[in-house]
């Protein structure tokens, strides 16, 4: 990774209360509400075509199971060290089942994780192939999920979890994937911490009053309604969000642009830190939002929580599928930095 040489003196200025956020992230306790996404990768080596159809047949390697979606955005907190607790849906199903086994070995809370009977877990099954002596692709993708709202007491039932918790939690995250759990008691509950971090794909007006929003470009572009594709647009655009969203913070990550960081009266901007080792952006923006989280409840400014965000999301985009980081890699990441200065 090479700094931006504009941007080494502010890092190398800020280094020691970076590390220090960085060695209190195991203070913090969090809420993820989120809709749970089961991330399945199945791989194999392609041995033939199949006489029934113009398909590839496959012998099975290896199956490997992660959290997904809002899923993600909990596992990444529980491996930065913090105190976690998930509220969302899981069908009654293996992948249900699955979900609540990597939750329990990682330390979460799984209390809030309530069973709907109607809807199965949302699941996506990546099927990657290779041949002799080369590199394994991705053949196919299969999704699992329904596109019912959960039922109006199951609603009601999550609402009334996510009340009950937030006295004893630092900040709330939202990971809204758009598979249902965010109706309106939910969202409602939610909002009613002093702290609440919301990470959507959309809809963000649904989230008005909320902390901090964190969209990445094409979801920010979805917002405002225009495309974001200048410097004057950018501006625009973090100006018309805070008025949409009347939330304090606007942060629109921008892949190999970095971030951009959005108050009232000024706006930021934070390079991307590695803009060369990148293999797969899949989940970097669930890092990114614990990342932000833990470093805004251990008393960061949004400046500093942001860099802390972009600097663990330059670590999990080197790795293939839904990756994790954890509080060392973090600071030994910093300290690279400021090393190539």
């Amino acid at each position: 990774m090479v700094l931006d040489s504009s941007f080494a003196p502010i890092l190398s200025a800020s280094a020691d209360r970076l590390h220090q956020l960085i060695a209190g992230f195991s203070h913090s306790r969090i809420l993820v509400v989120g809709d749970l996404t089961l991330d399945e990768f199945l791989t194999g080596q392609v041995e033939r075509l199949s006489r029934e159809a113009p398909v590839l047949i496959i012998r099975h390697e290896n199956t490997r199971q992660v959290p997904g979606g809002g899923a993600n955005a909990a596992y990444n907190l529980a491996k930065l060290g913090a105190q976690v607790k998930v509220a969302g849906l899981v069908g009654k199903d293996d992948q249900g089942r699955a979900l609540r086994d990597i939750f329990a070995a990682a330390g979460v809370d799984t209390t809030g994780i309530l069973p709907d009977p109607a809807r199965p877990t949302v699941t996506k099954t990546r099927i990657s192939a290779h041949a002799r002596q080369s590199v394994t692709q991705q053949v196919v993708r299969v999704d699992r999920k329904s596109d019912d709202l959960p039922d109006s007491d199951l609603q009601l039932e999550l609402a009334d979890y996510i009340r009950q918790q937030l006295p004893y939690v630092d900040a709330v995250v939202c990971s809204d994937y758009g598979d249902g759990v965010f109706t309106a008691p939910v969202i409602e509950a939610a909002l009613n911490h002093h702290l609440t971090v919301v990470d959507a794909q959309k809809d963000l007006h649904r989230y008005a009053g909320a902390t901090v929003f964190t969209p990445n470009l094409p979801e920010a572009e979805l917002a405002v309604g225009y495309p974001i594709n200048r410097p004057q647009t950018l501006t625009q655009a973090g100006k018309d969000l805070l008025q949409l969203v009347k939330a304090q913070q606007i942060l629109i990550t921008r892949g190999e642009q970095g971030m951009s960081l959005f108050d009232h009266t000024t706006e930021a901007h934070i390079p991307a830190f590695n803009r060369t080792d990148v293999f797969d952006v899949t989940g970097a923006g669930d890092t990114v939002v614990a990342a932000l989280t833990l470093g805004l409840t251990g008393g960061a400014s949004f400046w500093e929580a942001s860099v802390l965000g972009n600097l663990a999301a330059s670590i999990v985009v080197r790795h293939f599928g839904t990756a994790t980081t954890t509080p060392a890699e973090i600071a030994e990441a910093l300290q690279l930095l400021l090393s190539e200065e």
